[in-house]
């Protein structure tokens, strides 16, 4: 058994929720200037190098990425050989959260409840989800939800009947009708299977991946890349100003179903697509 200090997990998610929200991801900075070198509008490639200029002064300065950093989502593999001393990993998270969100001076919009919307001034709770795995580590992954996209994503209940067509129907008009509100170039996650939350993580999960790295399945990594040819399609581009570069990415993450059932969740992210991963 090992003993790992609460305050090392509140350390570290203090750290995290900083640089996340300050220094873009090697992945989606390749796919920006890979985006420049394919895209056919002039006015696009202009915005695509607008954002890589963002994302450079942000780095250099670490200032945020966006104005809007995000609700903190973090997905928690806990090994069934660690003993945390201290405070609840929940308690140290959200502590972790306070204070990097805090002396980080980033945005805080967290509100307590959410019909009377009295702000929590210190962007907690986070959402967090749980898996408790073999090993004596625990495994944080961070992402920052920003609402402009949060707030275009879509859930349906299809038959089994509906089958993979059904399932590129929905990605595809759940893309179509968000438009530009998600500053694209967006990632899309997709969840597939399990019930109706299930699914719903299971797409927010799916944004977490690195967009370099496909589906381990090789049906589900083909069903990616037919996905994100037919978004980039759509004509939307980089900010809404048309082009071929609505998407940098669509990752798929499944997971077994009831006979009776086709849940699909499709959950987009704004060209940032934020995500950080440590393990203690």
């Amino acid at each position: 058994m090992r003993t790992i200090k609460s305050e090392e997990i509140t350390k570290t998610v203090r750290e995290m929720c900083i640089s996340a929200n300050c220094h873009l991801n090697p992945d989606i900075r390749k796919a920006l200037e890979d985006g420049m070198a394919t895209e056919k509008s002039e006015v696009s490639k202009g915005v695509l190098k607008n954002l890589l200029l963002n994302a450079d002064i942000a780095d250099k300065k670490e200032v945020p990425i966006c104005q809007d950093t995000g609700m903190a989502v973090f997905f928690v593999e806990v090994g069934k050989d660690v003993f945390v001393e201290g405070d609840t990993i929940t308690d140290a998270i959200n502590k972790g959260v306070a204070a990097g969100y805090t002396d980080g001076y980033l945005r805080k919009s967290v509100v307590a409840d959410p019909l009377d919307r009295v702000n929590t001034k210190d962007n907690t709770p986070a959402v967090i989800y749980y898996d408790y795995v073999d090993g004596d580590k625990i495994k944080l992954t961070f992402a920052p939800k920003g609402f402009g996209s949060e707030n275009k994503g879509g859930l349906k209940m299809l038959n089994p009947s509906d089958g993979v067509e059904g399932v590129i129907n929905f990605v595809i008009e759940t893309v179509r009708k968000a438009g530009a509100n998600p500053c694209p170039p967006m990632v899309v996650g997709v969840g597939i299977g399990g019930t109706m939350d299930k699914a719903a993580v299971l797409s927010k999960k799916a944004l977490t991946r690195d967009i370099n790295v496909r589906n381990e399945k090789p049906y589900y990594a083909e069903l990616e890349k037919q996905l994100l040819e037919k978004v980039n399609k759509l004509g939307i581009g980089p900010q809404g100003m048309g082009g071929t570069t609505t998407a940098l990415a669509v990752n798929i993450e499944e997971y077994p179903t009831h006979i009776a059932g086709l849940p699909v969740a499709v959950n987009i992210n704004c060209h940032a697509t934020r995500h950080s991963v440590k393990t203690i």
